[in-house]
């Protein structure tokens, strides 16, 4: 047998794929899984707030959304990021983050992050860079999060 048995953080950035087949949103479909002591503590995955009517129903809610820069992006609004969406089912369960992991598909947005940083994660593991994450580097550098992209390339998806 040849196959290399993975390192932790490709383990767990395979089972992010796994969860992201569960979003309710096509656009950047995101899985999200927080670590703490190589043991699993919460996932979640790109959809709506509980009990309403998600992307796969009643479609996208798109708004265009302008940066600092100036840059005019698009957003499905309808949604919440999946990396929200963990940390929102620990505090929910009152399960505390305090030192974990965070393993996610692309860099956090700038939301993300600073939820990220509240919640006393301290290292962030990532697939690929998100297009707009140069707010979130510099908040994960000033915050002493550690920041580990695996893939120096950028996400794409529909109707960035």
């Amino acid at each position: 047998m040849t196959d290399k048995r993975p390192g932790w953080d490709r383990y767990f950035l395979d089972l992010c794929e796994a969860i992201a087949r569960r979003a309710t949103c096509d656009r950047g479909r995101c899985g999200c899984v927080i670590v703490k002591n190589k043991r699993i503590m919460t996932t979640g995955y790109v959809g709506a707030p509980a009990g309403l009517p998600h992307c796969d129903e009643a479609g996208h809610d798109m708004r265009k959304v302008i940066d600092y820069n100036g840059n005019i992006t698009q957003h499905c609004v309808r949604t919440l990021h999946a990396e929200q969406n963990a940390i929102i089912q620990a505090a929910r369960f009152g399960i505390p983050l305090e030192g974990a992991t965070l393993f996610c598909k692309m860099t956090p947005c700038r939301t993300c992050a600073m939820m990220i940083i509240n919640a006393g994660i301290k290292r962030v593991v990532c697939e690929k860079h998100y297009h707009a994450d140069a707010d979130s580097v510099e908040l994960f550098k000033q915050a002493g999060v550690e920041l580990v992209v695996m893939n120096e390339e950028v996400e794409e998806y529909d109707q960035q």
